[in-house]
């Protein structure tokens, strides 16, 4: 799981490191989550959302690739809204 953020979206991607292949994605620039902005409670939000795709999926385990970003703020309230989903780091 890879987070990137910026000051406009948040996105998020699951990607098999195997075969280099996207499983699950989402996005605050989708259609359906535009009400969504890049703050703490926002980032929370697309955190359950990634969580139930996940579990759509059938995978509760992923590791967790912040990207260079420091863990607090938006990226731990997008952790905890992925853990508050049922996932696993």
């Amino acid at each position: 799981m890879t987070v990137t953020k910026s000051n406009r979206s948040l996105s998020v991607q699951i990607i098999d490191d195997i075969k280099g292949h996207t499983l699950v994605s989402a996005s605050s620039l989708e259609k359906d989550l535009k009400n969504i902005k890049t703050t703490v409670a926002g980032a929370g939000q697309l955190g359950e959302i990634i969580g139930k795709r996940l579990l759509e999926k059938n995978i509760k385990t992923v590791v967790f690739d912040r990207n260079g970003y420091l863990y607090h703020g938006i990226i731990k309230a997008f952790a905890d809204g992925a853990r508050k989903a049922g996932i696993e780091f």
